[in-house]
Order: C-alpha cells, then structure tokens, then sequence
C-alpha cells in the first residue's frame, strides 16, 4: 500500500532566483508544485543525484558563496 502524501513540515528557506526558478521549472514539467517537488527531490535524493558531479558543484558553490552574499 502506497504512503499517504501529507506535507507536516513547512519552514521557511532563502534561494537565490536561479535557484528558485529551476525549481519552479521543474515543478511545472512534472506536474508539481513546488513543495511537492522539493518533497520527490529529497526523497529521492541518492537516486537522482549524481555523486561525483554533487561533490564538484558544491565545491563551487561553496567557493562563491562570500561574494554571492555581497
């Protein structure tokens, strides 16, 4: 028997535009909303995450942090 979708969790999350516009993005082609995108994101993480490539990018984005806060 599939799990019931319930949304317990709200809290609050600052994201850049690009990042908030991927997200809406994504929502839109899977039919989602974006709590419910971000919800199948985190789920699933390890199976749509490409491990090597993760490590990479937040290499980078931890790089460009301090002056993308500027």
């Amino acid at each position: 028997m599939p799990k019931r979708f319930r949304l317990t969790r709200r809290f609050q999350a600052a994201m850049t535009e690009d990042g908030y516009r991927r997200l809406k993005s994504f929502a839109a082609e899977a039919g989602l909303d974006e709590g419910e995108a971000l919800s199948f994101l985190f789920e699933n993480f390890t199976s749509v995450v490409d491990h090597d490539n993760l490590a990479h990018r937040l290499r980078l984005f931890n790089a460009e942090l301090d002056d993308r806060k500027r």
